[in-house]
């Protein structure tokens, strides 16, 4: 795995610009980066790779070429805010297709009932973040797991999960709260009448899947994203520091 060649060589040597180009290419999320901004990516990313533990689960091999996809997806959410966001935790798991999470909820007679979950991916809080991987990203339905999965872990830096991440200085917790909450009842307004949202309904879920769903929004269908709720896209921009609808 490249984890272990960055360890023992020179990150510049190993990866050639073609190879850049090969993986970048099927990652439309990156299409309003200029090629300076790029660079910074792609030095971030083998930092990141450096930096975790990387597994392989039920037989999957990671190849370098899916170590470099999720690695640039993952950091860039934090290209202009930095590494120290994903400081707190050490693991990335990666499954081949979805995976099943056992589960257990308590009804109101306090009865366990245990069931399986087959999910995309999860973050947990101080824990690693599991990902499943596909080779053909038409198999996602347009979803980006590994950015909705990375804004989880950026929720998470406050203590709690509530789709409200540490505001960077000069973002206010006040305008935040104005452009979210409105948002969030009325696309669970949308999502509950029936409407065929082209924004993922599991964004209805809870205000922390609504964060993590406008971020995945954010960077893959910008401009829809600026359509629907100018204002969380404002506000996402602030806090990401990227404008993705107005590329250059």
């Amino acid at each position: 795995m490249i984890w272990n060649l960055l360890k023992k060589r020179n990150a510049a040597a190993i990866i050639s610009g073609q190879r850049w180009q090969a993986v970048e290419a099927g990652l439309t999320c990156l299409s309003h980066l200029p090629a300076t901004d790029r660079e910074r990516l792609r030095t971030l990313a083998l930092q990141f790779i450096a930096e975790k533990e990387w597994h392989g689960a039920q037989g999957l091999v990671l190849s370098e070429d899916i170590q470099l996809s999720i690695a640039l997806q993952a950091c860039l959410p934090v290209l202009e805010l930095g590494l120290d966001w994903y400081r707190d935790w050490l693991g990335i798991i990666v499954y081949r297709g979805d995976f099943v999470i056992p589960r257990q909820t308590i009804d109101d007679y306090g009865i366990a009932h245990e069931y399986d979950d087959a999910v995309l991916g999860e973050a947990w809080e101080g824990g690693p973040v599991l990902l499943s991987w596909f080779d053909d990203a038409a198999d996602t339905d347009g979803i980006n797991v590994v950015i909705h999965e990375f804004a989880h872990k950026l929720d998470m830096k406050n203590g709690t999960t509530d789709g409200l991440p540490p505001l960077p200085q000069g973002m206010s917790r006040q305008h935040w709260t104005a452009a979210f909450a409105p948002a969030f009842a009325d696309f669970c307004g949308r999502v509950d009448g029936g409407e065929e949202t082209a924004l993922d309904p599991y964004a209805s879920e809870a205000p922390e899947e609504f964060f993590a769903v406008m971020s995945e929004a954010f960077f893959q269908t910008p401009q829809l994203l600026r359509d629907e709720y100018p204002d969380v896209y404002r506000q996402l921009q602030l806090f990401y520091r990227q404008d993705p609808a107005s590329p250059g």
